[in-house]
């Protein structure tokens, strides 16, 4: 019998599953061991996650990379894997991408997935000077969010064309 944290993680998965069909679309991130890897050697906030005793509640993927790349990526010019495979190690980054915002249905509507963006740009912030951000919209909620986020911390937010 699974526990409540097993149970927590899977529903996690499926989550990101149904929200952007990943697994359906080779353009974008699919999140694995690998990728983990490249996203702590950019950053170690790149990944943040809320647990409670009983496993993950809400992860947050948000990454720094250059202006060029927010600019190519924004303009369908590369697409979400190449942005990450593309951002450079050991440079100074000045766009961040907010790349993803899961949050389990109960705990939904108090702000948590803000507050964790928040904090993890803070956080990159520290080692980066941080002008833009962007994101490509998959959902009224993450429009939403990406938008409280830029407006919290009064950034430049710009949106991948459709």
């Amino acid at each position: 019998m699974p526990t409540r944290t097993q149970e927590n993680l899977a529903r996690m998965i499926r989550l990101a599953n149904e929200v952007f069909g990943m697994k359906q679309d080779p353009t974008q991130i699919s999140v694995n061991a690998k990728v983990i890897a490249r996203l702590r050697k950019i950053h170690a906030s790149a990944m943040t996650e809320k647990r409670t005793k009983n496993g993950p509640i809400a992860w947050i993927l948000v990454f720094p990379t250059t202006r060029e790349l927010m600019i190519r990526f924004i303009k369908r010019q590369i697409d979400e894997r190449d942005l990450l495979k593309k951002t450079p190690l050991g440079v100074k980054y000045d766009a961040i991408y907010l790349c993803s915002a899961l949050v389990l249905p109960e705990y939904r509507r108090k702000g948590l997935a803000k507050r964790l963006m928040c904090k993890a740009i803070k956080s990159i912030q520290k080692q980066h000077p941080i002008k833009f951000l962007f994101y490509w919209a998959f959902s009224e909620e993450g429009k939403k969010l990406a938008s409280s986020v830029a407006k919290e911390l009064n950034l430049p937010l710009f949106r991948r064309k459709e």
